[in-house]
């Protein structure tokens, strides 16, 4: 009985179905066809050649399924089931199996074959079981006079859906959709390389391969985008969520002894780039998250490109910043960094006069300023792509969007509560809830919004620092004049002033000090650094420089805030940084109370 199903298998067990429990039932084999999960069990057709039957597997031989026992064309042996009637059909019967045997894994289809006098339906394996590696297929694929027709019979080629951990040899046959950088790294067990691969098989499965030193150094030429691949020998494990970036619950890794063979008389082409573009006004609701976001944009500006010191292994590396804008008529800034800074960054900034619309995938969303976004080495970045968001932008700015009037999402924290989680009046609190926990933001910084009052500015503070022209980061005096920017390896002749300073604010729950950088700053004070250096330079009977931080104390603001924990002398503390400053919106503060009045007589 070994690789058949028993004849007439289907009708036998209906003729069945009355038997009790304690008879004993006929030696039935049927083929597994449809198997698909549902909730935690799995369901199937049982097939005997000639009828076919629904069915119903238990949860309990769930891992026979995951880990391959149990396969989808593959056969069965009943040992025990149950009848039942389908509620609304009384007419149609399901089987409901509670012991079963594997008999045979995945036959080559569906049952299709000749009935045999006695012995029940014999069936053609799909293949032989011993799973061939890509070098083997390939081999034969050359040696085939005829590919088209014969190569399909003798490839043993496993659908990316059906791997799993717990299988043993296997061979899939992919495409590359995405091919990322080569990676350096040090951690405590030396240096070493990476790079990843993202693959899809022909039934659009994807999954995502990693491959460390002397195997990413192996297959980093020969893997190509668009190209069709034969891989074996490779594992799988749980995919990282963090790091994952396609959807399947495993990943891959290749290492040297892992099999790649390019599927020579495939096809090749550039597949398209899917995206799921995130408006610029709501980018907010992704800073600091796991999540990594895609973005369409007209360019409104582009930097030369800057040399920025990785603090890991002080390796130089090169960042170029664009400027994007969209129909919410807000900006963003995105770091390019890597080949992308030298490569498409300079083809944006030799075309940035003609504002091309961008789309960006795979972007990550920190706090710069506010809300920044940031390439990494799987990023990939499309100019002028033909897609109707590309088209309806480019219409939008050409009609009206270069002459309106821009703010950058970062600083210009909108007052409304279109924003998401981001908006001021989300999430507020008042600044006892961060002060009587002093735990907030152990972890990871926390978000919040206030509203409070500058109390005090401490006038003999360090409020600025001396900062590059081109990056803004520190830079120091020449030997002999100028200012040296370790950040741009240059020296320039003069410099700007970036405040950098520490504020007391206060509301009717108690007081704290802020952090603010620059941007917020200026929108505190209400004049740029080097106007407030000015001012403290000048002599009189009135001190301007006094007056001036004065008049930007007992003024109300609307703050965007973040916590973070920060260790001083082995004492850590919370540092409160301040990511957006608006002013106060009588009429959204309005609204906002009564909705608060509303909520507390509705839980009365």
């Amino acid at each position: 009985m070994e690789n058949s199903v028993t004849q007439d298998g289907i009708a036998t067990v209906l003729s069945n179905q009355s038997l009790d429990s304690s008879s004993v039932r006929p030696d039935i084999v049927v083929q597994v066809v449809d198997l698909k999960p549902v909730g935690n069990r799995y369901t199937f057709s049982a097939n005997d050649g000639k009828m076919k039957m629904k069915a119903m597997l238990p949860a309990t031989l769930t891992s026979d399924i995951i880990s391959g026992k149990i396969q989808n064309l593959g056969l069965i042996r009943l040992l025990d089931y149950t009848i039942n009637d389908i509620p609304g059909k009384s007419e149609e019967k399901y089987m409901l199996i509670t012991k079963c045997e594997a008999v045979a894994s995945a036959l080559e289809s569906e049952i299709k074959a000749e009935i045999k006098a006695s012995t029940g339906i014999t069936l053609k394996p799909k293949q032989e079981f011993v799973a061939k590696s890509a070098s083997q297929i390939i081999n034969e694929q050359r040696g085939n006079a005829a590919p088209a027709a014969r190569m399909a019979m003798t490839r043993r080629v496993h659908p990316l859906v059906s791997l799993n951990p717990y299988q043993g040899s296997w061979t899939i046959k992919v495409r590359v959709t995405n091919k990322g950088v080569m990676r350096t790294y040090k951690n405590a067990r030396g240096e070493g390389c990476v790079f990843n691969v993202e693959l899809t098989d022909e039934e659009g499965t994807q999954i995502q391969a990693t491959m460390f030193n002397a195997a990413a150094r192996k297959f980093y030429d020969r893997f190509e985008m668009g190209k069709v691949y034969y891989i074996s020998r490779g594992s799988l494990k749980l995919a990282n969520k963090q790091f994952k970036t396609v959807q399947n619950d495993y990943e891959m890794t290749l290492n040297e002894n892992s099999e790649v063979e390019e599927a020579s008389n495939e096809e090749m082409f550039t597949p398209d780039i899917k995206f799921n573009f995130v408006p610029i006004d709501e980018l907010g609701t992704y800073v600091n998250q796991k999540d990594l976001i895609d973005v369409i944009g007209v360019v409104q500006s582009v930097s030369p490109t800057m040399s920025i010191r990785r603090k890991n292994d002080n390796e130089m590396i090169p960042k170029r910043d664009i400027t994007l804008a969209d129909e919410s008529k807000k900006t963003v800034v995105v770091s390019l960094w890597n080949d992308l800074a030298t490569g498409i960054g300079q083809e944006l900034l030799d075309m940035a006069d003609n504002h091309p619309v961008i789309a960006i995938k795979s972007l990550k969303v920190g706090d710069f300023q506010g809300v920044s976004l940031s390439t990494i080495s799987r990023s990939n970045v499309v100019i002028n792509p033909d897609s109707p968001e590309a088209t309806k932008l480019k219409s939008w700015y050409d009609a009206e969007g270069k002459e309106t009037s821009m703010s950058a999402i970062g600083s210009g924290m909108s007052s409304s509560a279109n924003n998401g989680s981001r908006s001021m009046y989300s999430d507020r609190v008042f600044l006892s809830h961060i002060t009587s926990n002093p735990s907030l933001g152990e972890e990871k910084p926390v978000f919040f919004s206030t509203r409070a009052y500058i109390s005090f500015i401490k006038p003999d503070q360090t409020m600025w620092y001396r900062a590059c022209k081109t990056c803004n980061k520190k830079v120091t005096e020449g030997m002999d004049s100028g200012y040296w920017c370790e950040g741009c390896q240059k020296k320039d002749e003069e410099c700007s002033l970036r405040y950098i300073m520490a504020v007391k604010v206060s509301d009717s729950t108690g007081e704290t000090w802020f952090s603010a950088f620059n941007d917020e700053a200026e929108k505190i004070i209400g004049c740029t650094a080097d106007e407030l250096n000015n001012l403290k330079s000048e002599e009189g009977e009135v001190n301007e420089f006094q007056t001036k931080l004065k008049e930007a104390t007992w003024s109300s603001h609307l703050f965007r805030i973040s916590v973070s924990q920060q260790e001083y002398n082995s004492e850590k503390r919370q540092r409160i940084t301040v990511r957006g400053v608006s002013p106060i919106d009588f009429a959204a503060e309005t609204r906002l109370l009564l909705q608060d009045i509303s909520k507390k007589k509705t839980s009365q």
